[in-house]
């Protein structure tokens, strides 16, 4: 009888499916407690965020070193699906942006154009009395016509042609999840990983509080990256350009992926994504410029034309001695930084396989970085690259902006300041052990030895 103990990647799929299950049923309790706290304090929207956060990583590093069958993949659908039910039927509490979704919709409907118009406008004075409900809840009605881009205004149409309704908005915000889901899964599997990892982005607590709760926009737009992503991937470069160009004229940002989807000497792909985004504006150009008109607005009123948005740039003016460092400078030094990843990212593009998708990734998270983000939605984009190349640095990111933007230091200002050296701090951090780990990869403990699944085409970070 052999006396050898066991090791602990010797698990067997059972074992994995019920502590899945009760990470799950815990994630699911807090979930519902994330709406509880927005009706009486109990523990707080940091104590439920912390803890949520806690499963999810306990939850991504079983999925990610033990082994699984057929009935891990109906526990990770079981509990994704019921989490966000949870916060669907809920109202929207961090964020009252998805009544300007509906209220898009809502314009659409009645034929007229949505960029034309404040929605405060006497001119939709019938519209502001049938949907009382929506209109009274639209954040700056008075002065800012609507900033949302071409691709999101369809969604907006088709989805109020069902049902003018929160409720229903945030539905379809989660059935967009779930496509994005299918297209992490045949991406995973063409990559030969298993295809249980896409838990790492169906469980991530940022998406259920943000898309089925605050039912965001940018569900649409990580749909669509994960669909370019699959498509640079098949070589397929007309539908790449098509969904990147979908993508851009949702939430604009997912444009500094082009780099990094280009393949050198390719033109179908620009030239799809340049006619995608051509069409979309041309569907809306009886408004003129007034598609445009707050564009201005939303850079004073979130730093962008100042540099106050930028935390990098004000800790090295208030902290290393850079008094002189000026926005266009820094803008200036941000734009050699791009220009940096972009120039690998042509130098690998002929390459077969997923090279592509490290300067993607480090093309999203270096925008997340230097532009400093402080709402939870615009990092949700982040989350497919997790799922797709988890890395410490990147975990470490989003469920510490996940936790610290619902403590009472998330107020902008000095409290803000101090939360971002705090989050970049544990960020640097995680990135010197990421380093250190891969340095010593001959020298790591054999309890680290061996992989619970067979050696699989791996993407460096």
């Amino acid at each position: 009888m052999s006396t050898t103990t066991p090791h602990w990647a010797d698990a067997k799929p059972w074992h994995t499916n019920i502590a899945l299950a009760l990470l799950g049923a815990a994630l699911f309790w807090f979930s519902g407690q994330y709406v509880r706290e927005s009706h009486a304090f109990w523990i707080g929207f940091s104590g439920t965020s912390s803890s949520m956060a806690v499963l999810y990583l306990a939850s991504c590093f079983l999925v990610l070193t033990q082994p699984a069958d057929r009935w891990t993949m109906r526990i990770l659908w079981t509990v994704a699906i019921a989490c966000n039910l949870v916060t669907i039927f809920a109202p929207p509490f961090s964020s009252t942006d998805i009544y300007r979704y509906v209220w898009d919709g809502i314009v659409q409907h009645a034929g007229i154009n949505p960029y034309r118009y404040l929605p405060a406008d006497h001119a939709l004075a019938n519209l502001q009395k049938n949907y009382s409900d929506i209109y009274e809840n639209i954040n700056r009605k008075e002065y800012a016509r609507t900033i949302y881009p071409p691709a999101a205004q369809w969604v907006d149409y088709l989805i109020t042609a069902v049902s003018p309704t929160v409720t229903c908005f945030k539905f379809f915000m989660v059935l967009f999840e779930g496509l994005t889901c299918w297209a992490l899964i045949r991406l995973l599997t063409a990559l030969g990983r298993p295809r249980e990892q896409v838990l790492l982005f169906a469980w991530c607590p940022l998406l259920t509080w943000e898309f089925g709760g605050g039912g965001h926009l940018d569900a649409i737009a990580i749909t669509f990256i994960a669909l370019a992503l699959l498509y640079r991937f098949r070589d397929s470069r007309v539908l790449t350009g098509v969904f990147l160009g979908l993508a851009v004229i949702t939430k604009i940002y997912p444009l500094v992926l082009f780099p990094a989807l280009y393949r050198k000497g390719d033109w179908k792909m620009p030239a799809a994504m340049t006619a995608t985004i051509a069409a979309g504006y041309a569907c809306y150009s009886s408004a003129g410029m007034l598609i445009f008109s707050f564009f201005n607005g939303y850079a004073k009123e979130e730093g962008l034309d100042t540099g106050t948005r930028y935390f990098l740039l004000e800790l090295a003016q208030k902290t290393a001695g850079f008094h002189w460092l000026s926005n266009g400078i820094f803008l200036a030094l941000c734009a050699l930084i791009f220009a940096g990843i972009s120039l690998w990212a042509f130098s690998i593009s002929l390459e077969r396989g997923g090279a592509f998708l490290r300067p993607a990734f480090a093309l999203a998270f270096a925008l997340m970085i230097l532009f400093s983000p402080h709402y939870g939605w615009y990092i949700a984009w982040l989350i497919p690259f997790f799922c797709l190349i988890p890395n410490l640095p990147l975990a470490t990111y989003l469920m510490a902006f996940f936790y610290g933007y619902t403590t009472w230091w998330a107020d902008p200002g000095p409290k803000m300041f101090y939360l971002n050296k705090w989050l970049y701090g544990v960020t640097l951090m995680a990135v010197l052990l990421h380093l250190a780990w891969n340095a010593l990869k001959p020298f790591r403990p054999a309890l680290f030895a061996r992989p619970a699944f067979p050696a699989s085409k791996e993407i460096n970070v």
